[in-house]
């Protein structure tokens, strides 16, 4: 655990009243996307009312079953093995986020992760409302190729150390936000604020070790079309409609860079009852990309037939209150 305090430099002449008084800049590694799956690493960088640093932390967390994509967060089981549970580190992690706005890239993820955790433990964590990076760049209009953290980063000539490491991703985002911030501030533009409500939905399904045949459902693919789903057992209920809840059964298909990396967000999507298409046709529920005017297949397909089109992060909302299906396909 690890702590430091940054150097305050001035404030925007003229900042808005209505913004908060602090920020928690957080990042979690986790062993997937599902509602069974847990938090191993996290990370929180809090922020004064500017932006600026206060202090840091980080801690890993046993996760007491596999530890799900090692080959992207790099935390094996026998790292983990001596690692605090959840429990143990929950009081000191929630004075940390203790009457400050949550900011996250794609936060709507850690923020349904650490609701899980504090579920578990039977608790809450005392967060109120939370900031996505992904939605302030966009308010912002920031010029980005897409709405990974690396290129937030890059346009701000943040250098990124170890990606997918709690510390370094939640320390990039904290330089990252602070100019993002300021810009917002000084443009008079409203935050997007959203409301943080405990979870009560979790789940702890038995998952087993990591053994040596792999990382339980989670292996690496250089190809990806090689990787098979089991068929989603409800019906197509038809295209997603705007303002409305998704349904089971609903069939997605995703464009472009995401935040999230892909596999895992698709997982998400087939944990939710969805159906995962590798392309875009007349049937397809939605498309989901952070870069509607790409010009992809895809997109282009999508504009012919009318297909829906959301981003990464709204499609994030949405998976937390999926509709259930009508019944087995």
């Amino acid at each position: 655990m690890l702590e430091d305090r940054a150097t305050a430099v001035s404030s925007p002449t003229q900042w808005p009243a209505a913004y908060p008084k602090g920020y928690a800049v957080v990042d979690v590694e986790t062993t997937g996307l599902a509602r069974d799956d847990r938090i191993i690493s996290a990370a929180v960088y809090r922020l004064d009312e500017h932006g600026e640093v206060e202090d840091h932390w980080y801690t890993l967390v046993n996760p007491e079953r596999d530890p799900g994509p090692v080959w992207i967060h790099g935390l094996t089981s026998a790292v983990l093995d001596g690692a605090p549970l959840f429990a143990d580190i929950a009081q000191e992690f929630a004075a940390r986020l203790d009457g400050r706005v949550l900011v996250a890239h794609n936060a709507v993820f850690d923020w349904q992760m650490i609701a899980r955790e504090y579920a578990r433990v039977r608790s809450e964590a005392p967060v109120r409302q939370r900031l996505c990076t992904i939605a302030l760049s966009k308010e912002l209009g920031l010029p980005l190729p897409n709405f990974k953290l690396e290129s937030l980063a890059a346009h701000f000539g943040v250098v990124q150390q170890r990606a997918h490491h709690a510390l370094d991703d939640a320390r990039v985002l904290a330089e990252a936000f602070r100019p993002s911030l300021r810009a917002a501030a000084e443009g008079g533009v409203r935050l997007p604020l959203l409301e943080c409500r405990p979870l009560t939905e979790w789940s702890d399904r038995p998952v087993p070790r990591q053994s040596a045949g792999g990382y339980g459902s989670y292996r690496p693919t250089s190809w990806r079309p090689s990787r098979k789903r089991p068929a989603c057992p409800y019906p197509n209920p038809g295209r997603y409609e705007d303002g409305k809840r998704l349904k089971q059964g609903m069939r997605v298909a995703f464009s472009g860079d995401t935040s999230t990396e892909r596999e895992l967000l698709e997982d998400r999507a087939v944990e939710a009852g969805l159906h995962v298409a590798t392309s875009v046709s007349r049937l397809t529920s939605l498309l989901v990309t952070n870069d509607p005017d790409s010009g992809t297949s895809k997109t282009v397909k999508a504009r012919q037939f009318g297909t829906p089109i959301m981003d990464e992060a709204a499609f994030g909302q949405l998976l937390r209150d999926v509709e259930p299906g009508d019944g087995q396909a």
